[in-house]
């Protein structure tokens, strides 16, 4: 996107695709920093909307496939166990998001891993979003077939396509469809439970007894450990959960009550509901094994059509149950496609030093999650999810680490994040070595490389080696790769007077609009700012500042 007065002849071109990327970017600030002026929406809302996101149902299945494979007492340890983990590390991320209102890549960028680096966690990310998109489609196809008698690859496919026009209008659209659905949903997923709770104590005793087709009914570490490892693949959820965060009103001593409840509740406080939901599911699934077997048990349609056949007529058990399986997907599916698509295009057009539009990558998620589906991925759901989640323990483990001790107590780490081209050395060794050290290991204990006594200990591998090497690698380096240079050449200060991201609005001289000041640096070419994105998309560097001496 460079633009100098020394190449007149490509100045129209670049101008046509700085103006492409910019209208674009504009909308829902794509790949930037939120300003202030975008964020218009309470603390509520915003945390209602984000929280709107995790209506899906695989923490049903999650929870059945754990249950009736280690018993119930198994289970629901390890939902507790992952739970703390994931609230634990999920904190710090959700308050740099809220507080400086960037996403996680952006995030990422600063906590370890530098400009380029940060390219592999996106990778992880949008892989996150893929594989659970796939995974809701396949409980979407399922209900789809149960109530309309639609064979499973065209509900993949409806399940797919019915998504892309809600993405299309990003944090706008979304929240609206977030507020005014979550109370159906809500109720739709409670009710029967209660119903069957008060109604039916039995069912509770019988879950509580449940010992599983691998266990004894007994507690044991192994089993635990290999339940929270599939539990933890949602780690990474917390990505989805700033995409929403980042467009939090400043936080100021009025509202920093409200502020910090919606941060919580929004940020690490989702894993809460996730726990409950995951719980819910071993226990529909003990509710159900006897009348639909053990593969059937752990497909949230079946559980939710036996619980609403206990509470109503038969003409509207499945209506209902198909009704909630396809909210819930909407609900959660247009957030793992809009997540995605940003994963994608961050990763893309830093690499290529072009923007090709969000969009493409809306079509490329969805093509893989699609893929995933057609390949029938539901059937060996917990395989997937155990492998991917030392992948998704070590980034998040790895950049929380960064956060806590690197910034606060070790003080190697800028405490302020940094994103912008220029600002970051390429590659940080700190967060790459403790992310590609973590899991490299963890996932060679996952497919028994270290043999089958470790195995189930691979996702505690991946926290633990990433949570040491993160401060130890920087403690080696002295912290001097974080930042290339300290000054961004503006006099203009980056935070205000309350510390929250400055509102004062300078013009970028490539693509010619304004921005607040922590979207902008100085051009090396002129006397002159630059918006963050044109910084990306400057193929030859011309208006990237220099490292400092």
């Amino acid at each position: 996107m460079s633009t100098t007065e020394s190449r007149p002849a490509t100045a129209g071109t670049t101008k046509t695709a700085a103006d492409q990327a910019v209208k674009e970017t504009l909308e829902d600030y794509t790949l930037r920093f939120a300003p202030r002026s975008y964020r218009r929406w309470t603390p509520m809302v915003v945390a209602t909307t984000a929280l709107g996101g995790i209506a899906y149902m695989a923490d049903f299945s999650i929870g059945a496939g754990i249950g009736l494979a280690h018993g119930t007492g198994n289970a629901l340890v390890a939902i507790a166990v992952a739970a703390v983990v994931i609230f634990i590390t999920g904190f710090p991320l959700a308050y740099y998001g809220a507080r400086y209102n960037i996403d996680l890549d952006l995030i990422t960028r600063g906590s370890g891993f530098g400009y380029y680096g940060s390219v592999l966690t996106s990778v992880i990310f949008a892989s996150f979003t893929f594989i659970f998109f796939a995974l809701e489609g396949s409980i979407m196809a399922q209900g789809l077939k149960l109530g309309l008698g639609l064979p499973l690859w065209l509900g993949y496919l409806v399940s797919t396509l019915m998504v892309i026009p809600l993405v299309i209008y990003g944090m706008k659209a979304l929240s609206k469809l977030q507020v005014w659905t979550t109370p159906i949903w809500l109720l739709l997923m409670v009710g029967p439970l209660v119903y069957l709770v008060t109604n039916d104590p039995g069912t509770v005793d019988r879950f509580l007894a449940y010992a599983g087709t691998d266990g004894d009914g007994g507690v044991n570490t192994a089993s635990v450990l290999l339940g929270a490892g599939v539990c933890l693949s949602l780690i990474a959820q917390i990505g989805e959960q700033i995409d929403y965060l980042r467009f939090m009103p400043p936080k100021t001593e009025t509202n920093k009550r409200t502020w910090w409840t919606a941060v919580v509740m929004a940020g690490p406080g989702w894993v809460v509901l996730g726990a409950l939901k995951q719980a819910i599911g071993v226990f529909l699934a003990v509710y159900i094994l006897a009348k639909v077997g053990p593969a059937a048990a752990t497909e949230p349609i079946q559980q939710f059509r036996g619980a609403f056949d206990a509470m109503m007529p038969s003409w509207m058990v499945i209506p209902l149950a198909v009704a909630l399986v396809v909210i819930s997907q909407i609900k959660i599916n247009v957030t793992n496609a809009y997540s995605g698509s940003l994963a994608w295009t961050n990763s893309f057009t830093r690499v290529t030093k072009h923007y090709p539009g969000r969009m493409v990558f809306v079509l490329v998620n969805l093509g893989f999650a699609l893929c995933l589906m057609e390949a029938d991925m539901f059937s060996f759901l917990n395989s997937i999810l155990g492998f991917y989640s030392n992948c998704a323990i070590a980034w998040v483990v790895t950049v929380a680490t960064d956060i806590g001790i690197n910034k606060y107590l070790l003080k190697l780490s800028p405490l302020q994040p940094e994103f912008r081209r220029g600002m970051l050395h390429a590659v940080n060794p700190v967060g790459v070595v403790a992310f590609v050290a973590a899991s490299g290991l963890s996932i060679a204990m996952y497919f028994h490389l270290l043999g089958d006594t470790l195995q189930p200990y691979s996702p505690v591998a991946a926290a633990v080696i990433a949570f040491v090497l993160t401060p130890l690698t920087a403690i080696v380096t002295k912290g001097r790769y974080y930042l290339r240079r300290t000054d961004d050449g503006i006099d203009e200060p980056l935070l205000d007077e309350d510390g929250n991201p400055s509102a004062a609005t300078l013009d970028c001289h490539v693509c010619h609009q304004p921005y607040e000041r922590p979207d902008l640096a100085a051009c090396a070419t002129h006397n002159a700012m630059v918006c963050s994105l044109c910084l990306s998309t400057d193929k030859i560097g011309d208006h990237v500042l220099p490292a400092a001496a």
